[in-house]
């Protein structure tokens, strides 16, 4: 038997930080991307911000809107308006139609979470929000730190 020896591919998982901090996520979605070649390996590179990232409904359609991809040196995309266009997200018409009752619902978001692979396909974890006021992030900051001093007290006994 011929055993090749095949090249572990570290692939990196993009994240959103500041989604846990500025919003209550309470429910989580996977879903596909649509994307073009130098998209696929600008993400693979590591070459995306999710950060100020967010998900609209259009005619019963979910799109990505303000992810920003970095343009590779080796890309041949000439056209400017390319970098910054919509992503179509692959969505079951249950969780669409789900998404898009939260949609209209005031003081509700739909945020991207995550970037990761599976296999070799792009996916991407969207977050249904609830945005957080400056008094809730003040006692998340005071849990949190709470919660490591009695963490290092408990190791000390």
């Amino acid at each position: 038997m011929n055993i090749k020896n095949k090249k572990k591919i570290i692939q990196k998982k993009i994240l959103n930080k500041k989604a846990y901090f500025n919003f209550y996520i309470e429910k989580k979605i996977v879903a596909g991307i649509q994307l073009q070649g130098w998209e696929v390996k600008a993400i693979r590179s590591g070459k995306v911000q999710i950060t100020n990232g967010y998900i609209t409904i259009k005619n019963q359609e979910v799109f990505l809107i303000n992810v920003n991809l970095q343009l590779l040196s080796t890309s041949s995309i000439f056209k400017t308006d390319q970098i910054n266009r919509e992503k179509k997200l692959l969505l079951n018409k249950k969780e669409i139609i789900m998404l898009s009752e939260f949609y209209n619902i005031k003081g509700y978001s739909i945020i991207p979470l995550k970037l990761f692979w599976i296999k070799s396909w792009c996916k991407i974890k969207i977050g249904i929000a609830r945005g957080k006021n400056i008094h809730d992030k003040r006692m998340d900051e005071k849990k949190r730190l709470w919660n490591r001093d009695k963490k290092i007290f408990l190791q000390e006994f």
